[in-house]
């Protein structure tokens, strides 16, 4: 039952009306509305007044009047990043934290309440003009939707803004890439060193807000930048095999350990090798021992015993000591490897820029290429998605190349120098499917 709530009629000298005035149950401040009652000095008046508190403390008390709070917005912000993001997953506090940068960079609201339906229209037409696909749009909106109707739960805002989620998200692609062959796997592999080098030069360009420096005359030649250390390759090559084989998510694959007191770490005690995960690193949210497939498990056992501790894949950091890269920057790397290799897993409609290989095409290609071997249920635990609806929208389809692959597969056939073969499970080699034999399918990846 809600507290009860005392509105009082008061009256100051330079109000034309007499004023309604209690203490928010909230933030424990003073309120104060107008009754839209002329201050006159008769009772009469002064009693309609006093009917006025009357009806507003009753829709106070059962919640149906809630007024705007003043609060401002990087108040609100910290408040519900402290009560409400803390208890999610790692992943869900970056991906909201990071919507909610991108809301302030738009719109740089004031207060809480400044955020409304006509302001969050204009964010959404800023992100299409950006080029954000209608599902990244509707994403955005999505989280801070949420984060408004936890503010609204609380009385901060009336209510939340009425604004629907873009219809044409719906009708979009389910996915913003798609598995990667066998033969674009090994270019991602070549192309680390070029990847390394160049995201090293994007990481030092001009910040935004930095002001630029006047040109001045280059009295000597520029020195060429240095290719990685040889090290610093195979440890990202060994990444990449390690996702490509295993369909980890990114911030799982950083989180993966040898030893039992992480989160996420590798017990081949077993009769069969698995993985085992704590509900606080695991996105479902809840305790779990996962199946490794057989060439995740021999990638794992090829490691020597002296360096199975700690995490399992250590990339180096960048200034040299033994701290873990975050994911932000890991991600990067590995787009900026698809970039160098030239693997295109996707164009804008509008636009028709390309989108290269990305971390998450290799959970793909795990995804793709289980999908093929095992029922539905099985891959459902393998991607280990929440609900079997997801397993079967990606990855359990209709798919005529993969079906044409299978049917001579099995009768040892060729068609215009498509080569089949059986996936190796030898943990430095690549899983191939039908390269691509095509003019246009050889123009698609170069």
């Amino acid at each position: 039952m809600t507290d009860r709530i005392t509105v009082s009629v008061v009256e100051f000298s330079d109000r034309k009306h007499y004023q309604l005035q209690w203490k928010d149950p909230i933030t424990g401040r003073k309120r104060t509305q107008s009754s839209g009652i002329e201050r006159t000095g008769r009772q009469r008046d002064r009693d309609k007044a006093a009917k006025k508190a009357g009806a507003l403390r009753e829709k106070l008390e059962s919640g149906q009047c809630v007024t705007p709070t003043r609060i401002k917005w990087d108040a609100f912000r910290e408040r519900y990043e402290r009560e409400h993001l803390a208890s999610l997953a790692e992943g869900t506090r970056g991906k909201v934290s990071s919507v909610l940068n991108t809301l302030e960079r738009v719109l740089n609201p004031s207060h809480l309440r400044s955020i409304t339906a006509e302001r969050l229209s204009h964010y959404q037409a800023v992100l299409r003009e950006k080029g954000r696909s209608e599902n990244t749009i509707a994403g955005h909106v999505s989280h801070i939707r949420a984060a408004l109707g936890w503010a609204a739960d609380l009385g901060l805002l009336p209510k939340v803004p009425k604004l629907k989620r873009p219809r044409r998200a719906k009708s979009g692609k389910m996915m913003k890439g798609r598995a990667i062959s066998g033969e674009e796997f090994e270019r991602l592999l070549d192309a680390v060193a070029a990847g390394l080098m160049a995201q090293s030069k994007r990481t030092h360009k001009k910040k935004p807000g930095q002001k630029r420096k006047p040109p001045q005359k280059r009295t000597r030649p520029k020195r060429a930048r240095k290719a990685p250390p040889a090290e610093v390759v195979a440890a990202w090559k060994q990444y990449l095999r390690g996702l490509w084989f295993s369909g980890l998510r990114l911030g799982e694959s950083l989180e993966l350990s040898w030893d039992d007191s992480a989160g996420l770490w590798v017990d081949l005690s077993g009769r069969f090798p698995v993985m085992r995960i704590r509900a606080e690193s695991e996105k479902g949210h809840e305790d779990r021992m996962l199946a490794i497939c057989p060439d995740f498990a021999a990638f794992l056992t090829s490691i020597p015993e002296s360096e199975r501790s700690g995490r399992v894949f250590k990339l180096p950091c960048r200034r040299g000591d033994d701290r873990q890269l975050d994911m932000q920057y890991v991600s990067a790397i590995v787009s900026q490897i698809g970039r160098e290799a030239r693997v295109v897993v996707d164009r804008d409609p509008r636009t028709d820029k390309p989108k290269f290989a990305s971390a998450h095409d290799l959970r793909r290609s795990f995804g793709e290429r289980w999908a093929r071997k095992v029922m539905p249920v099985v891959l459902q635990e393998l991607m280990r998605h929440e609900s079997i609806e997801t397993t079967l929208k990606f990855y359990v389809r209709s798919n005529a190349e993969l079906t044409a692959q299978a049917v001579w597969e099995s009768c040892g056939a060729t068609w215009k120098g498509a080569s089949v073969s059986r996936e190796p499970v030898h943990p430095n080699a690549a899983s191939p499917s039908v390269a691509p034999s095509t003019e246009g399918e050889r123009e698609a990846v170069e």
